[in-house]
């Protein structure tokens, strides 16, 4: 297994019932790095700050994630600013020591924040990475990607629908 671009490991020792902020910021070889992985083409800033607490073996990060990137759109290809600055809250859980690599894991929707971990040791730098990857535009659209369409001959939603298609007809008839 190969090391996150963006690794910022936080001892469980050092962890306690009232913890101070940290602040992370990644380098830029780090947000280069981490541009790739995720497909962008640009990472200008990525930055977070948290607190930790414990919760009996479980770990809480409670913070607000900033980032400043830029996505190639859908349809042009062209970069697409965009500026993320939210908070976030992680659970991490322990390993279930008796589940393997090939045993399935079941989670259910209140689940999506959790991250499992093993060892004396949680990465927040990663979980950092793997927020900012959820929070990014899944479907990036520059200002002019209509009309990019338009031109390639692709039909609107509403121009496709089938009620678009009947009013064609009844204007005809």
């Amino acid at each position: 297994m190969t090391a996150p671009e963006f690794s910022r490991p936080e001892s469980l020792d050092k962890i306690g019932r009232s913890s101070k902020p940290v602040h992370i910021e990644a380098t830029a070889e780090e947000r280069a790095a981490l541009s790739r992985r995720f497909g962008l083409v640009a990472l200008d800033r990525l930055a977070a700050d948290y607190l930790l607490e414990k919760d009996g073996e479980a770990i809480i990060a409670r913070g607000h994630i900033e980032a400043e990137l830029a996505q190639s759109c859908v349809a042009s290809g062209v970069p697409v600013p965009e500026r993320i600055d939210e908070p976030f809250a992680i659970r991490f859980e322990r390993e279930a020591a008796a589940s393997g690599p090939d045993e399935e894991v079941e989670l259910s929707s209140d689940d999506c924040d959790v991250i499992f971990f093993a060892g004396d040791r949680i990465d927040m730098g990663e979980a950092v990475a793997e927020t900012l990857s959820l929070s990014m535009n899944p479907y990036p659209r520059s200002p002019d990607a209509d009309s990019v369409l338009r031109e390639a001959g692709v039909l609107s939603e509403e121009e496709a629908s089938p009620f678009a298609k009947l009013r064609e007809l009844t204007r005809k008839g």
